[in-house]
């Protein structure tokens, strides 16, 4: 512990019902109860841990507002310290107040991520259980939700321990290997060295297949509506909005910009764009807008190419055709409550999904198609995943050094060459983890944190 006592206000700015003040460390007791004085005159260091006085808040003897005053007693706390929280009014002005009140009486106030940080430093949580705290409050899914709510409940820990248990294992036997070369014993064996080292890189290869999946359910897809005029594109991005955010008309080109929304589908949340008409055009402003919709189409992470079922393809659907890859899109047959000219077999190397814009018909086997493509169809979000680019590089790493291992270890090199490349993949792991970490790694970590949390 630290003996620095930390405050800050811990909810969002603005209004609300209730805003709460946290302070930690070893004086936050004594310090809360230079501020609080409770209705029956109990103080808060007279309390038992998880127990709460109702009161006011006084600042110079003035009173600042009402409060519920809750005490957690170390270690039985988010930080392991002795932590009390302030539950006030949630305006700005009150919250601000109560929170200079408690400065004036000596905390200091907390840094960005500083919560979080003790509680890691104090053993309760590790790295990448703490990393997951500000995904759980940014998370805009259900799915990313679970992901994250997964992480910090320690699905992602629990792999990686289990990981550093096998280099841990093939270490010790290097180590005695060493010590007795003669000794006939199968967990001495090049066998058992080489599974060791398999299931250590297998467990990797696990994890490091999560990570674009999971990207996916952290961040979003940039998906682009594409097609020609007239198609449904825009009754498409108004339909999956759930709003009018485009204009639709009979008339073609009528989208001239790209229109962009922000959309959920089954838990993925689709960063959207409606493109212009993809059409050959004499109009100079109708071609700016056919232009930005081709490099949009070739930027973009996902593409929905939307077709006319109702009639034959022309010359303009067959160059928007050619334009296309398979790898990342799906074809939207629209216009299916209409009736089909088109045939599901002049797409046959696409995923192909037959709906109607109008109708909603098909949206449901539009969310199966898009989950196939983006990789998250088979991606269970409370299993293990890696969270950040941080996690995925070190278990690169990790993963490099294993495999250089194994490498070593079939070339006929030494034990103690072998050893080192083990003890470089640990070193990677309990870097990930925070086992063994250096204050300039956790400081970058905390460091994206709010104040507050």
């Amino acid at each position: 512990m630290t003996d620095k006592t930390i405050a800050a206000i811990s909810t969002p700015a603005g209004e609300g019902g209730i805003g709460v003040i946290r302070i930690s460390g070893r004086t936050a007791i004594t310090i809360a109860d230079r501020v609080f004085k409770s209705i029956s005159g109990k103080k808060l260091c007279e309390l038992d841990g998880y127990t709460a006085l109702f009161g006011h808040i006084y600042s110079d003897d003035e009173l600042v507002d009402e409060c519920v005053a809750t005490v957690f007693l170390s270690p039985k706390s988010y930080t392991g310290e002795d932590v009390c929280e302030l539950s006030c009014h949630g305006g700005g002005l009150v919250l601000s107040s109560v929170l200079r009140a408690v400065l004036q009486e000596g905390a200091s106030l907390a840094e960005a991520g500083e919560f979080t940080k003790r509680a890691f430093l104090n053993g309760k949580m590790d790295l990448a259980e703490a990393e997951s705290v500000m995904g759980l409050i940014s998370a805009k899914s259900r799915e990313e939700l679970r992901l994250q709510l997964s992480a910090k409940s320690g699905r992602v820990s629990k792999q990686i321990s289990e990981i550093e248990g096998f280099l841990l294992e093939l270490s010790a036997n290097f180590a005695a290997f060493s010590d007795y070369p003669d000794e006939d014993l199968p967990e001495l064996s090049e066998d058992n060295f080489k599974r060791l080292l398999s299931l250590a890189k297998n467990g990797l290869d696990a994890l490091l297949s999560t990570y674009d999946s999971g990207k996916v359910l952290r961040e979003g897809i940039k998906t682009a509506i594409v097609g020609k005029p007239n198609v449904g594109k825009s009754t498409l991005m108004n339909m999956l909005s759930g709003e009018n955010r485009s204009i639709v008309t009979d008339i073609a080109g009528t989208t001239r910009d790209i229109v962009e929304n922000t959309v959920n589908l089954g838990g993925i949340t689709l960063l959207l764009a409606d493109t212009a008409g993809i059409r050959q055009t004499d109009d100079k402003v109708e071609t700016v807008g056919v232009e930005l919709a081709k490099e949009r189409l070739h930027t973009a992470q996902l593409i929905l190419a939307v077709f006319d079922t109702s009639l034959p393809l022309d010359k303009d659907d067959e160059e928007i055709l050619s334009l296309l890859s398979a790898d990342n899109t799906v074809i939207l047959l629209n216009k299916s409550d209409v009736g089909q000219a088109t045939s599901v077999d002049q797409f046959k190397s696409f995923k192909t999904v037959m709906v109607s814009a109008k109708t909603g018909d098909g949206i449901g086997e539009l969310e199966k198609a898009v989950k196939e493509i983006s990789g998250t169809a088979n991606l269970d979000p409370s299993a293990a995943v890696l969270l950040n680019e941080r996690q995925l590089e070190l278990a690169k790493k990790a993963h490099s050094a294993v495999a250089e291992a194994e490498q070593l270890l079939t070339s006929g090199f030494t034990i103690d060459a072998v050893g080192v490349a083990v003890d470089d993949a640990l070193s990677h792991l309990y870097t990930l983890d925070g086992k063994r970490v250096t204050n300039e790694v956790a400081d970058e970590v905390f460091r994206r944190f709010c104040v507050g949390k």
